[in-house]
């Protein structure tokens, strides 16, 4: 099992920053990815960015590159979410999410849901004009 711990988001004038935080604990390896997606109210869950446990490889939705940042400093340290130049249509409830065991690897993809078994609670992010 895995534990995921998010923290971080709030409310923030269009074009400001905000940085998301996810913690993850239990059973995890060097393949393992943790991705972060959004859900707006009445829209599908879409992918965000995904990075791998060491932190060497990174993916992001077209609609997010230049703009957001997934990192991490080490493979215990959490992971983070920079968000900058925010837009209204960046607000959202953003989940931070862990590849399970049965994961086939990175190149198997990182950006449909299904591929992730374990799920942080969401953390809103709103972005006023």
């Amino acid at each position: 099992q895995v534990q995921v711990e998010q923290s971080g988001g709030g409310m923030v004038q269009s074009g400001g920053s905000l940085r998301l935080s996810c913690e993850a604990t239990g059973r995890t390896g060097s393949s393992s990815v943790v991705g972060w997606f959004r859900q707006a109210p009445g829209k599908e869950r879409e992918f965000v960015a995904a990075i791998i446990w060491s932190g060497t490889l990174t993916n992001y939705a077209d609609s997010v590159k230049g703009r957001f940042t997934v990192s991490r400093a080490t493979s215990n340290s959490p992971v983070y979410l920079h968000m900058t130049g925010l837009k209204s249509e960046d607000a959202a409830l953003y989940y931070c999410a862990v590849t399970g065991p049965k994961y086939g690897g990175w190149r198997s993809g990182t950006e449909r849901t299904d591929v992730y078994d374990y799920w942080g609670r969401g953390t809103q992010v709103t972005v006023s004009s």
